[in-house]
């Protein structure tokens, strides 16, 4: 048995969270969340952890040379920086719009890669 002390970041409360895990790696316990969302995020967080994946991609023809981007939703951790190298190979040509996407389901995770700025 192990146990993991994290710092929810659900809310701004940030409360102080001990997970416990079996030999597994399968959550016991978890203590210390004031509120249902901790609770959630210290399961996730032991077992599949994700992040929201922000960086820029080139433009040509805009004013401005890259244009900045974000995954749609959470990617999980363990593959972010494959998805990086993905990003990095995109060269896009103005103009690029918000919300546009600039890959779609990026290494099969489901996930859209969107511009989160205008690239005229």
């Amino acid at each position: 048995m192990t146990k993991r002390d994290l710092i929810c970041v659900s809310c701004p409360i940030g409360c102080a969270i001990t997970v416990e895990l079996d030999d597994n790696n399968e959550v016991i316990s978890v203590t210390g969340n004031t509120c249902p969302r901790g609770d959630k995020y210290a399961r996730q967080e032991c077992t599949h952890p994700e992040r929201m994946l922000t960086s820029t991609v080139k433009v040509e023809g805009a004013k401005l040379p890259v244009v900045p981007v974000k995954s749609a939703s959470p990617i999980p951790k363990e593959m972010l920086f494959d998805c990086m190298e993905e990003i990095n190979k995109v060269s896009l040509t103005a103009p690029v719009r918000i919300g546009d996407k600039v890959i779609e389901n990026i290494l099969g995770t489901g996930v859209d890669i969107v511009a989160t700025n205008n690239a005229l």
